[in-house]
Order: structure tokens, then C-alpha cells, then sequence
């Protein structure tokens, strides 16, 4: 894994000219555009006003590189700034009133301004490359992390020759990870909208899995229950298709942070092309710093019994699937995939993936539903153990 993480940093920093992001002239851009088109809006102009959105978040947000720069810093921010624009983008393809229309381009372009004045083009020393690169790789991989620290512990708990299935999806990730940042940025120069659907479709598959595999672990949380599986199946299930399942969790866990990671560090690249030794110092301490996270936590949840470990696990993944449903929505809103409702006065809740959206509350609505009704079920098996 170390020697694909390495790969990857060589590769991105191997540009060697530099790009500056004016988040003052970017802003002038869409406010003026942005007003003009609110100004026009009337029934009839309602799907062009929406169009004329899209196109701002596109190609002048995310397309002359203020999105990312963002998210290098602050991804709140960005996904914050992302439902804001799918917020007028909605209001407007659904043909609302102009004084909901004008409401939701208030909040974006206040929130737009906000960033413009606090943004400060970084300085391309070598303490501040540093740790931006730092932060980057630890924050894009801690949440991977999480998933496949309690997949690993799993399998040394049950089956510890099959944790190595675990590290091949990882591997398998990096490469494909590498390999859609080098398709997106040299090959077939992906459209936005396509970005964002590979994104979408992404998080969508990933929650899927997790859902799965949250459930088949709260399933074997009864301590008795647990011994019985292992004394009759877990040989079997682990060593076919179980195991498998668990490796594509991985996969797609690294995958759907792999590319964004990759793009980020080519972003910084460009910005700091003479500070190269200080991305590459960065970017090790941070995979040091998540490797000895990684042992920590998994020591530690080595030590929690059988039963109470597969209900944190299980939770944990949960949880992750559950964001990963809203982010996947928004995304896939952003990309024309799915009609975007908005919700007035509703707010958004970024680290629980909740964004005011019909569309997006109905289907974290739906993703819960089984919850109680699994609760039922596993009760009555507990009492029939």
C-alpha cells in the first residue's frame, strides 16, 4: 500500500508549473451573471435561469478551480456551497416562485462573498505546503480508514489468513483511484456533470455495501449466537463469497477517497511546483500518522468483547452508509441524474449527509426503514437462541 501511495504523490507532483485561483475575480464572475439572471427570471425564463446556474457552478465554480481550491482546505465549505447551488438550480427547474428563486441565490451569494473576502491565496512555503499536503491524505483517509480497520479486525477475530483478501481490494483501489484522476485530468477531460455522477454512483454503491455488511455483523453481535455461527459456517462463508464482499467494502471505501485524494495533490502541486520535498514531507507524515491511528484503533477494538464489538462495527458502517446516501444524492443532483426539490427552511447537516432536498431526505428515510424492522427480527432470534 505504501509503495501505490508513493506512486501516486510522484505522479501528481510531478507538475511543474503553477496556477493561481483569484476567488475575488471568480466571485465578481458569478454575482454578476448570477444577478442578471435572477433579475430576468419570470416562467417562461425559469429552465434557462436554472441552466445559467449550472453552468456558473461548472465551468466557472469548479471549472477555473475555486471548488477545489476549497476543498482543500475546508470540504465543509465546498459541500456547503454545493447544495447552495443546487438549491437555485432546483428552485428554478422546478419553476418556483422568483421570491423562493431570489432567496436561494441571496444565501449563495452571501455565503459566495463570505469566502471570497476570508479566502487568502496561500503562501507556497515550505511549512504551509507542508501541511496542507498533510492534511489532505489525513483527512481524505481517515474515513477509508475507519472502514477497513474494522474489516481487518473482523477477519483477525474469525480468519486471519483471509485478511490479506482485505489489503488486495485496497491495492485494487489505489490503482483504480490513480488511473480515474489520470482519465479525468488527461485522457477524455470528463464534463463536470460526469465527475459528479462517478462520484454520486460511488457513494450510492458504497452505502449499499456498507448496509449489507452493517447487517450481516449486527446479525452475529449475540455472543451465543456468534459461537454457533462460527462453530457451523464461518469457515465456509468466509472462505467464499463473505470474504469477497468484504474486500469489495474495502475497494470501494479507498475508491470513492482515492481519486479525490489524487486530484487534491495535483491541485497543490500546481500551486507549489518549488516546494516539491515539502508535498512529499507532508504526505508522509500523514500516512505514518494513519498507519499508527490505524493500530491504535484496531488494538483497541481487539480488546472489546465478541458481541459489543460487531454492534460498534456495525453502527460505524451504518452510519458511513448513511452519509454516503445524502452526499451520493447531492451529487448525482448537481449532475441532472436526479430532480433536486428543496426544502424552505430547512438547513443542511454536512456530517450527517443531510441536505434540504425532497429527493435526499425521502431516500435517507427510506434507508432507515429497515432499522426497526431488523431490530425486530434479530430480538426474536436472540430469544429463540
Amino acid at each position: 500500500m505504501k509503495k501505490r501511495l508513493l506512486f501516486i504523490l510522484l505522479f501528481v507532483s510531478s507538475f511543474a508549473f503553477a496556477q493561481t485561483i483569484d476567488f475575488d475575480e471568480i466571485n465578481i464572475k458569478i454575482q454578476t451573471l448570477g444577478n442578471k439572471a435572477i433579475s430576468s427570471y419570470t416562467a417562461n425564463s425559469a429552465m434557462d435561469v436554472g441552466d445559467t446556474f449550472s453552468d456558473l457552478y461548472f465551468d466557472v465554480f469548479e471549472g477555473e478551480g475555486m471548488e477545489q481550491e476549497i476543498a482543500l482546505s475546508d470540504p465543509s465549505l465546498k459541500t456547503k456551497l454545493e447544495s447552495e447551488f443546487n438549491a437555485v438550480i432546483g428552485q428554478a427547474m422546478r419553476l418556483a416562485p422568483k421570491e423562493n428563486v431570489e432567496k436561494a441565490w441571496q444565501a449563495l451569494s452571501k455565503s459566495l462573498q463570505q469566502t471570497a473576502d476570508n479566502h487568502q491565496s496561500p503562501e507556497s512555503s515550505f511549512i504551509s505546503v507542508l501541511l496542507q499536503s498533510f492534511f489532505i491524505l489525513l483527512r481524505e483517509g481517515f474515513e477509508a480508514m475507519l472502514v477497513i480497520m474494522a474489516l481487518v479486525t473482523y477477519l483477525r477475530r474469525t480468519n486471519p489468513e483471509r485478511v490479506k483478501i482485505i489489503w488486495y481490494g485496497v491495492y485494487l483501489a489505489l490503482i483504480a483511484s490513480f488511473a480515474t484522476a489520470y482519465l479525468i485530468t488527461s485522457v477524455y477531460e470528463i464534463s463536470g456533470e460526469a465527475q459528479e455522477a462517478l462520484e454520486g454512483v460511488t457513494m450510492l454503491l458504497a452505502a449499499a455495501v456498507l448496509f449489507y455488511v452493517s447487517y450481516w455483523l449486527i446479525s452475529k453481535s449475540e455472543s451465543t449466537k456468534w459461537q454457533k455461527y462460527i462453530n457451523t459456517k464461518i469457515g465456509a462463508a468466509v472462505k467464499t463469497g463473505s470474504a469477497y464482499t468484504l474486500a469489495f467494502a474495502a475497494f470501494l471505501a479507498v475508491y470513492r477517497e482515492g481519486a479525490e485524494t489524487v486530484l487534491f495533490y495535483q491541485a497543490l502541486a500546481l500551486g507549489a511546483s518549488d516546494q516539491s520535498m515539502a508535498l512529499v514531507s507532508g504526505f508522509a507524515l500523514a500516512l505514518v500518522s494513519l498507519i499508527i491511528l490505524f493500530f491504535i484503533m484496531r488494538s483497541a477494538t481487539m480488546r472489546l468483547p465478541m458481541g459489543l464489538f460487531f454492534s460498534v462495527t456495525a453502527i460505524l458502517l451504518y452510519y458511513l452508509a448513511f452519509v454516503f446516501v445524502g452526499k451520493g444524492i447531492l451529487e448525482l443532483q448537481l449532475a441532472h441524474w436526479i430532480t433536486s426539490t428543496p426544502i424552505e427552511s430547512m438547513i443542511s447537516i454536512e456530517f450527517l449527509g443531510i441536505f434540504p432536498t425532497i429527493e435526499g431526505v425521502i431516500s435517507q428515510l427510506v434507508f432507515l426503514l429497515p432499522l426497526p424492522i431488523a431490530y425486530y427480527v434479530l430480538s426474536k432470534r436472540g430469544k429463540n437462541v
